[in-house]
């Protein structure tokens, strides 16, 4: 076992190798940190940069997304170990969404593994997770690398991406299927292309050298240069809506990881999240393991929720109730109002009763007119589904556009 990161702790805040770009193209100057890179919260507008992801293209920094290398003959089943999903079989080339839990079942993140060549695996996760991999690779021959730094990331998303890409000098996007993930050449060097993304629709992530930061992020400006395709920045506002709109969680802001929960019961499992889908208690022992079976056992006294809520009033940290002036049953944990759906939609955790969710649920809504407040009761629809899932997202070959 052994690790290695690359980090300098002497910056206030890192520039990712597209910052030259970013700071250029940049109209309001409107920051954020994102584990200590500055990152964009918008670029020129949320509107312009929100209908690029929906309607033609964006692109989005994601270098300081936490990386992990991981190889060593034992690799496989490590992450077998750490990890609730089966991912034994999980193939050079393919991608697999996952979570990772405590002893207790608590889920302590979320990620993706990228198996991008035989028995070499890079672990994606929204925090910092070099201390917990380290200690859940006890008596595991594996070598653990943070390369976050080391690899430059962009989020190529919306309904022209393939074509943009393609455009830009990519091959073999036609032929490359969700979670999948390839090694291509782009203007003689070597760029990795997955077909995933945080935006539930048609979409592709590239990874490369930062030395080659800004010469793949040209390629793809280019294409607009060039007047074939229209390209925008995405900045963290425009992806907060996009994410909620493909019924995606953000660890941190709708639950608690486990790891850094300070009050007992406030830190959550796959079901309660509504990730049970991703346990599979038919491979060998992983970490949490035995507490999952036992809550599989009995009902889930609370459930994250997708809500569609009525009205156009925002229900900014709403309580929830079983009915007007009922039992407060949850709260709203992410909202935003989707344009292209022209809905109120949320995320809620709600509790339950025997493991079902109430049937009629109310938002409180407080809201601000003329420098007074005022509230409003606006009905709440359950759903199972993801609020946005277009066809396009999972056709192979995409649609041309």
């Amino acid at each position: 076992m052994s690790a290695t990161q690359h980090l300098d702790f002497t910056q206030i805040y890192h520039h990712s190798p597209f910052h030259d770009r970013i700071e250029a193209i940049s109209q309001v100057k409107s920051w954020s940190a994102w584990n200590g890179v500055q990152t964009a919260r918008v670029f020129d507008t949320v509107a312009s940069e929100y209908f690029a992801a929906r309607s033609t293209t964006s692109v989005m920094d994601l270098t300081p997304m936490e990386k992990y290398r991981i190889t060593g003959p034992d690799a496989n089943e490590y992450l077998n170990h750490l990890v609730t999903r089966d991912v034994s079989k999980l193939k050079p080339g393919r991608v697999s969404y996952v979570v990772w839990c405590n002893d207790e079942g608590k889920v302590i993140d979320d990620g993706t593994i990228f198996h991008l060549r035989e028995g070499e695996y890079r672990l994606c996760a929204a925090h910092h997770q070099l201390d917990w991999l380290l200690l859940s690779a006890e008596g595991y021959d594996v070598e653990i690398e943070e390369e976050t730094f080391d690899i430059a990331a962009l989020s190529v998303q919306g309904p022209t991406s393939c074509s943009v890409l393609t455009a830009a000098g990519i091959d073999g996007l036609d032929s490359l299927k969700p979670f999948g993930l390839i090694h291509a050449n782009l203007n003689g060097f070597e760029v990795c292309v997955s077909r995933t993304g945080f935006t539930g629709d048609l979409g592709y992530e590239l990874w490369c050298d930062p030395e080659h930061a800004l010469a793949m992020w040209d390629a793809i400006f280019d294409v607009k240069a060039r007047g074939l395709y229209d390209v925008r920045p995405l900045g963290l506002e425009a992806l907060a809506m996009v994410r909620v709109e493909a019924g995606f969680i953000l660890p941190g802001d709708d639950f608690n990881p486990a790891d850094s929960t300070v009050r007992a019961g406030h830190d959550r499992s796959p079901f309660e999240l509504g990730l049970g889908w991703l346990v599979n208690f038919d491979k060998p022992y992983f970490t949490g393991k035995k507490a999952l079976l036992a809550e599989k056992q009995k009902p889930t006294a609370r459930q994250m929720v997708k809500l569609v809520v009525e009205g156009n009033k925002l229900p900014v940290d709403s309580f929830l109730f079983d009915r007007k002036n009922g039992k407060r049953v949850g709260t709203i944990k992410a909202y935003t109002w989707s344009p292209i759906l022209k809905a109120n939609l949320a995320f809620a955790e709600i509790d339950t009763k025997n493991g079902v969710v109430p049937q009629e649920v109310w938002a409180e809504i407080y809201y601000s007119k003329e420098l007074e407040w005022h509230s409003t009761w606006a009905k709440c629809s359950v759903t199972d589904k993801p609020f946005w899932n277009p066809e396009r997202k999972s056709m192979t070959p995409p649609s041309a556009f």
